[in-house]
């Protein structure tokens, strides 16, 4: 890979990795390299099923027992890590090597306190006192910004919120000062806020360490804005790699600039339109194809590239591709999908959602009962809004913000405390067994996980069909031809008819729930972060079928999400939610360009893009979104707020302003000094 100037932390020369099964024996990743030095972050991106995983298990020799390394070799500081005695490797794996795993909460013990689980690793591998223990894990914690670190080493990981626990995971790798530090999609699934402050942390560990980091992740976006140089695996071969600008802005290989496409981008003046996507799926393990494994998605593919593997070659210092055709790429281009006709519907409300609360009771210390008095968790407090006919309302904001409670009262799941709800002009029942049939049938959701919303014991046909049932269609023919007419809608063949949820990648079972959903042709589909943790080419494609279906069917959606970019993408109009309150509304396009509220500014500036121009303004919330049962007085943002007025914002609740097109902000800031303050963002978004 060429002259190195000195020796890299980590060396993974042409490594093999081979799982042993029933069946035979399958190479999960093919002649890997790559090195990282001292101060340098790496990127592996790549779909679910490409290896990334594997590669950093194998880094460590942490490989499940049927995993075995069949060929190549990984070194650290220059040692070959497999010729390590277990005793020696196991201090490696706590003082030399720190890992940060995807979930926080299955990487920290539930029943022992956040200082007791840092101080362990201090005392075991720098061999401190308990007293020295404990200050080094204030210390650390301090230093991966951490409020109050003296409070939080006497909670259980249970009394953490999301980033909260990531950030004690980070410090827990961090304690022992490791010269490698292994990142395995350490932000997917947090608050766009909570991971814009996680990135942060880690490029500002980049410099105060000497660590090399190698960061695992499926979104792009994000190792655009933090690593040096990326790696793009497919099926367990490495497909690109080079500098960040290179693969990002010059790619080379098909299958990153397909990536690439996949990823909605903010436009201002945007109407609808399909992503590019990537057909078909990755391969299994036992049918990888003989020659280039991308061949069979490809259409640049010829004979040639399906009967011969091609090599990783240098196309330009530092730039590889295995991709024989890399000077064509940009013909892929032409294959970008034009804008789409947005059917003519009028603006009739179908929901109308008026004046709805949702509280829980809380008890807390204090008065009352046996020394406690009741309070109220106010999750919505107060929401008006409506969707019109065949258009979508795309609902935004933190977690805690009320987005899925609201979500949850307008499907009924949930009784609404106050308030009125109305579909299609007639009122609906607080609750779903309040409703009738009918209206039952008019709302369906999608949920954010489909591993828990589908029965695994029931088939595919069983699950779509149900709701068909239940509208009264008998017929047994009836069914089966339109469970079969509802897959083939949402890209399923028939093979899947009598498949079990177990068999189905991710993508495959949220196209099942969409096609439950639409099962019993609803007027309004509520989607729940439907995408979240979704590889962007997955979540690419179920974009375009959601609107693809809207068009065939005038649906009506609510569309949630913290991800603003996608939310603009299939939006029509945009709410932006902070502590069950509505803080911003209106037109997709005018509620993402200045004037917007300070909180949407601050969701906006917390998006890592892929093709950032120049220097973006950073704004970083402090803190987390306060309780919902002690609500700030005044504006609920204030105690946040980077924009914050003075006593008005802490004593009076912000009057709404109306903008141009029906855009509505709850502001004290006069919407035209808005406009001022934020115009140097405008053309950075």
């Amino acid at each position: 890979m060429g002259k190195k100037d000195s020796i890299p932390v980590l060396e993974v020369e042409k490594l093999t990795v081979s799982y042993e099964t029933e069946l035979g024996v399958y190479q999960a990743v093919r002649d890997i390299s790559f090195s990282i030095k001292s101060h340098e972050s790496f990127g592996l991106v790549g779909e679910s099923g490409s290896g990334k995983s594997t590669v950093a298990l194998a880094i460590v020799r942490y490989l499940a027992s049927n995993g075995r390394v069949t060929g190549g070799n990984v070194r650290f500081h220059g040692t070959d890590i497999y010729s390590l005695p277990m005793n020696k490797l196991r201090s490696f794996w706590g003082s030399k090597i720190g890992m940060v795993y995807q979930n926080p909460q299955a990487a920290l013990n539930p029943t022992i306190t956040i200082g007791r689980q840092l101080a362990e690793m201090g005392k075991t591998h720098l061999g401190m006192s308990d007293r020295e223990a404990r200050q080094k894990a204030c210390e650390i914690l301090g230093m991966v910004a951490m409020p109050d670190p003296e409070s939080v080493i006497e909670r259980y990981p249970y009394q953490l919120s999301g980033g909260m626990l990531q950030r004690c995971v980070i410090a827990m790798a961090l304690i022992t000062r490791p010269e490698l530090l292994i990142m395995d999609e350490p932000t997917t699934g947090l608050d766009v806020t909570t991971q814009a402050v996680i990135l942060d942390l880690i490029a500002d560990l980049k410099k105060k360490f000497d660590s090399a980091i190698l960061y695992i992740t499926h979104n792009l976006a994000v190792v655009a804005n933090i690593c040096n140089r990326i790696g793009v695996l497919y099926a367990g071969n490495l497909m690109e790699q080079g500098t960040t600008q290179q693969v990002v802005s010059g790619s080379k290989h098909p299958y990153t600039f397909k990536l690439l496409d996949c990823v909605p981008r903010f436009e201002h003046g945007r109407k609808k339109q399909l992503l590019s996507v990537i057909p078909g799926s990755i391969p299994r393990l036992d049918e990888i194809p003989r020659g280039c494994v991308f061949a069979p998605r490809c259409s640049l593919a010829e004979r040639t590239c399906r009967a011969v593997r091609p090599p990783l070659i240098e196309i330009e210092q530092n730039h590889y591709t295995s991709c024989r055709l890399w000077e064509r790429v940009h013909e892929l281009e032409a294959e970008k999908p034009e804008a789409i006709a947005d059917g003519a519907l009028e603006d009739i409300p179908f929901l109308k959602v008026t004046g709805v609360k949702k509280y829980y009771p809380a008890r807390v210390k204090g008065g009352g009962i046996f020394g406690r008095r009741k309070k109220y968790i106010k999750s919505v407090d107060g929401v008006t809004l409506w969707v019109n006919k065949g258009r979508t309302l795309g609902i935004v904001g933190e977690s805690g913000s009320g987005k899925t409670t609201l979500a949850r009262v307008i499907s009924g799941l949930a009784g609404a405390t106050s308030g009125n709800i109305e579909l299609d002009g007639e009122q609906l029942g607080k609750t779903v067994q309040e409703r009738k049939q009918e209206q039952l049938r008019n709302i369906q959701m999608v949920f954010q996980n489909p591993e828990t919303s589908l029965n695994p014991y029931h088939t595919i046909a069983e699950t779509v069909g149900r709701p068909i049932m239940l509208m009264g269609k008998s017929n047994k023919k009836e069914i089966q031809d339109r469970v079969i007419r509802l897959l083939n809608a949402v890209k399923l063949s028939s093979h899947y008819y009598n498949r079990l949820p177990g068999e189905l990648s991710g993508g495959e079972k949220q196209r099942v729930a969409i096609a439950r959903a639409f099962a019993s042709t609803p007027g309004l589909v509520i989607l729940d972060e439907p995408l979240s943790s979704l590889d962007v080419s997955v979540q690419g494609s179920l974009l375009n079928l959601l609107i693809e279906l809207q068009l065939q069917s005038a649906t009506s959606y609510i569309f949630i999400s913290h991800d603003l970019a996608v939310v603009q993408h299939i939006s029509d109009w945009v709410v932006v939610m902070y502590l069950g309150h509505i803080v911003e509304w209106g037109d997709a396009v005018k509620v993402l360009k200045p004037p917007f509220h300070p909180y949407t500014e601050a969701l906006l500036s917390a998006i890592p893009v892929i093709d950032n121009k120049g220097v973006r303004m950073r704004i970083r919330l402090e803190g987390s979104v306060p309780s919902a049962v002690d609500i700030p007085p005044g504006c609920r943002f204030n105690t946040r707020c980077p924009r914050k007025q003075g006593n008005i914002c802490e004593t009076e609740e912000p009057p709404w302003q109306e903008g141009e097109g029906g855009h509505w902000i709850r502001c004290h800031i006069p919407m035209d000094k808005l406009n001022k303050l934020q115009q140097p963002i405008a053309d950075k978004i």
